[in-house]
């Protein structure tokens, strides 16, 4: 039996989410099934050993996915005439990009679908195609993947295609996450917040995570307690226009303790979450939403919206806030800065959430809806 799954998720050396579900989940489809051929589809600059197994072989495609015209290239042309030569059972796409003219079996991965219900968040070019091919894809797939059963159903509502026909294979965490001894934190917070207790927000700082509203209620909270000291830290790089983050930013007369790490090494990022006071997790729209476990791993309690996957993911271990009003967010962080009785309440909660969502049972769950589709999508 042979399967591609097509990678070029990996083009970019530095990892996110996707990333991190590509790399944790095939790795472990391929170590578990060494009796599957694995032909993984790449970037011609991808070097890394992550599906390094003796039933794994790489295939390095021209072009670079950098543009929406080399998508339709790519997935049209390219992709069609590799599938036809290889003739694999089944092409797993962890992009959720397909080829809509191959007969070969597809299975895309689709994580969400913000780009429906929040267009105005991408550039206009990768508008069109998002807007305009995923919905093809759902219809031409075999069989469809996605990390949350907020996300199979509205894929499901918005496409007009059958629930039945998609898995939701959940997701895990790294492992990297642990508590931390006090005198790490006290470390951690020497180098990055001056001493001081912090609220912490890590991820792209895209309008979807809603930061400027963040921002907002962090100065609102400040507001309340003049006497409270504590910073907000927000971890992650800039790829969109950040003139709404820099105006709240700016007129917020607490901006000497905003914090902006930038992107943070995988080390640090373990030491300033495990370090945080809580995690402050508000973006209107998640797909997923890994930072919420990772605290819960760190055993940090965590404040994060009422929308979208978030609440399924959180369970009872979160104060859930309304992400649209800076008052609810403010309200999340008084009630944590507080009620001390709460924050112990939620970490306790939170070490039970988080054995939910493991890797090992994403990549069963994958290699099961894998299965269904070779089978041609019928449960």
């Amino acid at each position: 039996m042979k399967i591609a799954v097509n990678c070029w998720v990996l083009r970019n050396k530095q990892l996110d989410g996707i990333g991190y579900f590509t790399v944790n989940t095939i790795s472990r489809v391929i170590k578990n099934h060494p009796e599957v051929e694995f032909m993984i589809l790449c970037d011609k600059n991808f070097t890394e050993d992550y599906f390094d197994f003796p039933n794994a072989a790489k295939y390095h495609l021209f072009p670079a996915l950098r543009h929406p015209l080399l998508y339709v290239w790519y997935m049209g042309v390219v992709l069609t005439a590799f599938l036809k030569k290889h003739q694999p059972d089944l092409m797993v796409s962890m992009e959720g990009f397909l080829s809509l003219t191959s007969s070969t079996k597809q299975l895309p991965v689709v994580y969400d679908i913000n780009f429906e219900h929040q267009p105005q968040d991408l550039k206009w070019q990768n508008r069109l195609y998002f807007r305009f091919f995923f919905k093809r894809f759902v219809k031409k797939a075999t069989r469809v993947a996605t990390i949350s059963e907020y996300s199979k159903q509205d894929i499901a509502s918005f496409y007009k295609v059958s629930p039945g026909k998609i898995d939701n294979v959940s997701c895990g965490i790294n492992g990297n996450f642990s508590p931390l001894t006090s005198g790490e934190i006290e470390d951690t917070r020497n180098k990055f917040s001056d001493g001081k207790p912090y609220f912490f927000f890590v991820g792209s700082m895209h309008p979807r995570k809603n930061i400027k509203r963040l921002i907002d209620a962090y100065t609102l909270f400040r507001n309340h307690h003049s006497n409270c000291h504590y910073k907000l830290l927000l971890a992650g790089a800039i790829w969109w226009s950040k003139s709404t983050i820099e105006d709240a930013y700016n007129n917020s007369p607490f901006k000497d303790d905003i914090v902006f790490t930038g992107r943070l090494s995988d080390d640090d990022l373990k030491k300033v979450l495990g370090s945080a006071f809580a995690l402050s997790f508000v973006p209107i729209f998640e797909g997923f939403g890994l930072p919420i476990v990772e605290a819960f791993q760190s055993e940090v309690p965590v404040i994060c919206s009422n929308t979208t996957s978030m609440p399924e993911v959180a369970g009872d271990a979160a104060v859930l806030i309304d992400p649209f009003n800076v008052e609810s967010i403010a309200a999340g962080m008084e009630q944590l800065y507080t009620e001390e009785d709460v924050r112990k309440q939620l970490v306790q909660r939170g070490r039970l959430q988080k054995e939910k969502f493991t890797w090992d049972n994403t990549a069963v769950h994958m290699w099961q809806s894998i299965c269904t589709a070779l089978q041609g999508g019928k449960d």
